[in-house]
């Protein structure tokens, strides 16, 4: 299962084969977004607050295009005698 801080691996899309760590999922609609996956622009309107220009952030993926990847322990293998 897919969860927060989990290291997982692109399957389809631009960003194939690349890994990162879940920032967020979304259950309802079944995507995550991914540390430097599916980078987007956005523009963004100057207010009274912030400053506008053009922001890259990353945007949500589907979790069907994604892979877990769990680290594989070592195994010690023990020799049995008869």
């Amino acid at each position: 299962m897919i969860k927060k801080g989990s290291r997982v691996k692109v399957l389809a899309g631009r960003d194939k084969k690349k890994e990162g760590d879940v920032i967020e999922i979304d259950r309802p609609n079944n995507r995550a977004k991914v540390q430097g996956i599916n980078i987007v622009k956005k523009h963004v309107k100057t207010t009274k607050e912030k400053k506008g220009g053009i922001i890259t952030k990353e945007s949500f993926i589907h979790i069907s295009n994604l892979a877990l990847i769990i680290a594989k322990e070592k195994i010690k293998k023990t020799e049995v005698k008869k």
